[in-house]
């Protein structure tokens, strides 16, 4: 059973047609000061599986232009580049007062076989033996007085997708640790049985928690005082059918960052070890008045 907020996210990505190649969807507050990132990747990938027929994606690339505004909707406008045999290219513009927040192309294929490896799936342990993220939070903020109450939002609110880490590190006050970290995740509730519609709830997912690989060395975190954060850009490919609804692991790190960015790579497992996707993005993490 979906909890109210995997419900609404449901709702989000089912985009309203306004035209051939034109749709509109609605945005949500998350506790940020713009329009989450994976929320706009999500109904950008909606936009275009719309003209895709049957082909599935197994790609995307967005950059992300301007902040979204939470209080107005989106447009997207599809431009179809390509309808191939086997491969299905699609250009996507998420416009906001006659102005692009993002720019994304993708690529859908027909299924076909071919050859198969992966790279094995970290040894973790399961979700079953890990505390939840909520019951983290709760500990960090009983812990934590004189909270914001953004900040007390963001982190109590309830989300469409459930997170278990496997080292947990406190957001409220981080520590530098190794730019890694591995977290269990899900949507919150059963989802139809529509492929597309998991490809697109995992694009969404895809954008928690990987900018903040970045910032664990650096002690810093998305509620710390002086930083400027945000998603940059953010790449995607889909290896293998998946079910969003079952425990993922989701095995992160941050190979460098240089020049107020930060780059941060993530490898997508099922519970059976498979990979099913890989996710790439870099992200601005800009220091106002840094301390000398």
């Amino acid at each position: 059973m979906m909890n109210r907020i995997l419900k609404d996210l449901v709702s989000l990505l089912d985009l309203e047609t306004l035209e051939v190649n034109l749709f509109r969807g609605q945005s949500r507050d998350l506790g940020g000061t713009s329009v989450f990132g994976g929320q706009v990747i999500g109904q950008a990938l909606v936009a275009a599986g719309r003209t895709a027929d049957s082909a599935v994606p197994h790609s995307l690339h967005a950059y992300f232009l301007r902040p979204g505004d939470m209080s107005l909707p989106i447009v997207y406008e599809v431009d179809r580049v390509r309808d191939g045999r086997t491969f299905v290219t699609r250009r996507v513009q998420a416009i906001q007062n006659g102005h692009p927040i993002l720019s994304m192309i993708a690529s859908f294929q027909h299924t076909e076989d071919g050859p198969e490896h992966q790279i094995a799936m970290p040894d973790v342990p399961p979700p079953e033996k890990l505390a939840s993220m909520k019951d983290l939070t709760d500990k960090w903020i009983d812990a934590t007085p004189d909270i914001p109450d953004r900040v007390y939002y963001a982190l109590t609110r309830e989300l469409a997708i459930e997170f278990k880490p496997v080292t947990p590190w406190n957001l409220l006050d981080p520590t530098r640790e190794p730019p890694t970290q591995n977290i269990w995740f899900r949507a919150a509730g059963e989802l139809p049985d529509d492929p597309v519609l998991h490809r697109c709830v995992l694009a969404y997912a895809s954008d928690f928690n990987l900018l903040s690989t970045a910032l664990r060395p650096h002690g810093k975190s998305w509620y710390t005082r002086g930083m400027v954060i945000a998603s940059i850009d953010h790449a995607l490919w889909f290896h293998r059918d998946v079910r969003v609804d079952d425990w993922l692991l989701y095995s992160m790190d941050s190979p460098t960052s240089q020049g107020a960015r930060g780059l941060s790579r993530g490898l997508i497992y099922d519970r059976n070890g498979r990979l099913v996707a890989s996710v790439a993005q870099e992200s601005l993490m800009r220091e106002i008045n840094p301390k000398p």
